[in-house]
């Protein structure tokens, strides 16, 4: 079954119409809202490097997580 998705307001203008790979492999400065310096705490603090790391981080995993039962409850 195709899926289509229109993220392009959940990405920065640059990444609108790239492929999933090139945004996946891209700064999480990729993702609107999201600045070069928030890019850069995310590698200080966690070792996210790319929208790939942020996405399969446990530790947002687990927020994501939380929010989801709150909302369930």
């Amino acid at each position: 079954m195709a899926v289509s998705v229109d993220l392009d307001k959940s990405l920065d203008k640059a990444y609108e119409g790239k492929s999933l790979k090139e945004i996946l492999d891209a700064s999480p400065a990729a993702l609107a809202g999201v600045t070069d310096d928030d890019a850069k705490h995310l590698a200080d603090a966690f070792g996210i490097k790319t929208v790939r790391q942020l996405g399969a981080s446990k530790y947002f995993a687990v927020a994501a997580a939380l929010v989801a039962l709150e909302s369930a409850g």
